[in-house]
């Protein structure tokens, strides 16, 4: 009995963690509207990659995607900045 509630605790467990992207796409985002028509084919399928650009408020967002096994896009974080220093040296 002891090992079967062991055993139903992990799946319960497992059953938790996905792989599915909870991040949803903005406008700016690669996938925004859709994948896009080309592909990455050079990349190693689970290779990542960053993407940084300026949201309709003038926010900096720096987004994270990974090359799914089928060569898609996976949003997989976002990062977004309210106030982004000036580094220009003005």
């Amino acid at each position: 009995m002891k090992h079967m509630l062991i055993a139903a605790f992990g799946l319960v467990a497992l059953t938790a963690c996905t792989t599915a992207s909870t991040v949803e796409p903005i406008p700016g985002s690669i996938i925004y509207g859709g994948q896009p028509r080309t592909k990455l084919v050079k990349a190693p399928v689970g290779s990542t990659f960053s993407h940084g650009f300026t949201t309709d408020q003038g926010q900096h967002a720096v987004e994270t995607y990974r090359i799914a096994p089928n060569r898609d896009l996976q949003l997989i974080d976002r990062h977004i900045w309210q106030d982004v220093p000036d580094f220009g040296g003005n």
